[in-house]
């Protein structure tokens, strides 16, 4: 982060708004993956407006190894970036 500190101060301003409006989309899309994967996988009729209780250990499963994966990749991504960094010092 060390270039944006070489920006002018509107510039440094407009990376930050942008940098937000990204990583609220990321958000969005995780949350989306989620539910569609989650859901899908988990819930094969509707029989009733409530998940029955195998269709809510289902979900509440399939959404724990969901964020588990998302941070093992997020994870590795870092030490992949922190690799790539101190290689080019």
């Amino acid at each position: 982060m060390e270039a944006i500190q070489k920006l002018a101060p509107h510039q440094q301003q407009a990376f930050m708004k942008e940098m937000e409006a990204m990583q609220t989309k990321d958000s969005l899309n995780m949350y989306n993956n989620l539910v569609m994967r989650c859901f899908d996988g988990c819930v094969t009729s509707f029989r009733s407006k409530s998940l029955d209780k195998s269709e809510s250990s289902c979900v509440e499963h399939c959404a724990s190894r969901y964020v588990k994966m998302t941070q093992r990749v997020g994870l590795r991504f870092a030490e992949h970036q922190a690799m790539q960094a101190a290689g080019q010092q």
